[in-house]
């Protein structure tokens, strides 16, 4: 087929075209395809910079049509007080994986933001235990409250309880999410009690030490690692890693930058010792919960494989929709 033209899509284009709903169906097949030997691995380069650093993600899926997609992200934390910017910035690119005709540029925000909580949706369905309701989300900006809203698509929560290093920041989302989800949702101060009372915890924060204790942590309970993707990002207590059941997104990339580096780091852990990768759950061909009392833990640092995902929805809806092609031949 000849290219049309490329597809140029702002945060905005991108907002309206991308929802929830089909991000974590997309996501979820795209894991599973990654796992049945049908998607290009996915890659990543790191690149540290004064004040933040810039990440490079790169695959592709096999899905309507080939596509590849490399994101390039700018993850400067001091963003939001300094300037009034956005802390995760960038665009992502998605081509045509047959010939290498790029299909479109768009702004990476919201593809990030989405795609990153359908992960955490996806591996809760699969790992979490199915009674799970309460939840306790560490980190009360964008992924958090996206992290909340993707977890009531898969489990019945009642109750969530917010922490965050400002607490004014979980009081507001408190006040915005249980108008919203029409459930109990509480801002905290003291983290450890409100996890001894939880089913599933996510962190999605900045942290560059652990702040989630092994001593802090109920039986049964299913913890989604969001916020390490870099060696230096660490959420997690690496004792806890070494005794809990650990799904990876991508081992490789979770052995590099996860949390799961930090417990490899000290000697409390080895690849041999994560029990799967998400997709292998997904696509069965490794167990995923086996037992209520099992302490899960997904050490989610973000592949390529679900910003392909989501961008080819975000495309294939702007397409159909007839958004203007720009850039044609």
């Amino acid at each position: 087929m000849k290219p049309k033209g490329t597809v140029l899509l702002s945060r905005r284009e991108v907002a309206a075209l991308l929802g929830l709903d089909e991000c974590i169906n997309a996501v979820e097949q795209a894991f599973k395809a990654h796992a049945e030997g049908r998607a290009l691995p996915p890659g990543v380069l790191g690149v540290h910079a004064r004040d933040g650093g810039f990440h490079i993600k790169a695959a592709g899926l096999e899905l309507a049509r080939p596509y590849f997609a490399a994101k390039v992200n700018g993850n400067f934390f001091q963003n939001k007080e300094r300037f009034g910017m956005p802390n995760i910035q960038g665009v992502l690119l998605l081509c045509d994986a047959e010939n290498g005709y790029p299909l479109a540029l768009m702004d990476s925000i919201e593809i990030t933001i989405l795609r990153t909580g359908a992960a955490t949706a996806v591996a809760a369905k699969y790992l979490a235990r199915p009674d799970s309701k309460v939840a306790t989300i560490c980190g009360c900006g964008n992924q958090g409250r996206v992290s909340l809203r993707a977890l009531t698509k898969v489990r019945k929560l009642e109750t969530a309880y917010l922490f965050d290093t400002d607490h004014s920041q979980a009081e507001r989302l408190a006040d915005e999410m249980s108008g919203e989800l029409q459930i109990e949702v509480k801002a905290v101060r003291d983290l450890a009690a409100a996890v001894g009372k939880s089913d599933i915890c996510v962190t999605c924060t900045p942290s560059k030490k652990y702040f989630l204790n092994k001593s802090d942590i109920p039986s049964g309970m299913f913890i989604a690692a969001v916020g390490a993707d870099n060696e230096e990002k660490q959420e997690i207590d690496p004792r806890l890693m070494a005794t809990s059941k650990v799904i990876a997104d991508s081992l490789a990339q979770c052995a590099a930058i996860g949390d799961l580096h930090h417990a490899i780091a000290l000697g409390l852990m080895t690849e041999a010792d994560v029990h799967a990768e998400l997709g292998e759950v997904i696509a069965g061909q490794k167990p995923g919960r086996e037992a209520a009392e099992e302490i899960i833990i997904f050490d989610s640092t973000g592949t390529a494989l679900q910003d392909v995902a989501a961008a080819a929805i975000v495309f294939e809806q702007a397409e159909s929709v007839g958004i203007r092609l720009n850039f044609a031949d």
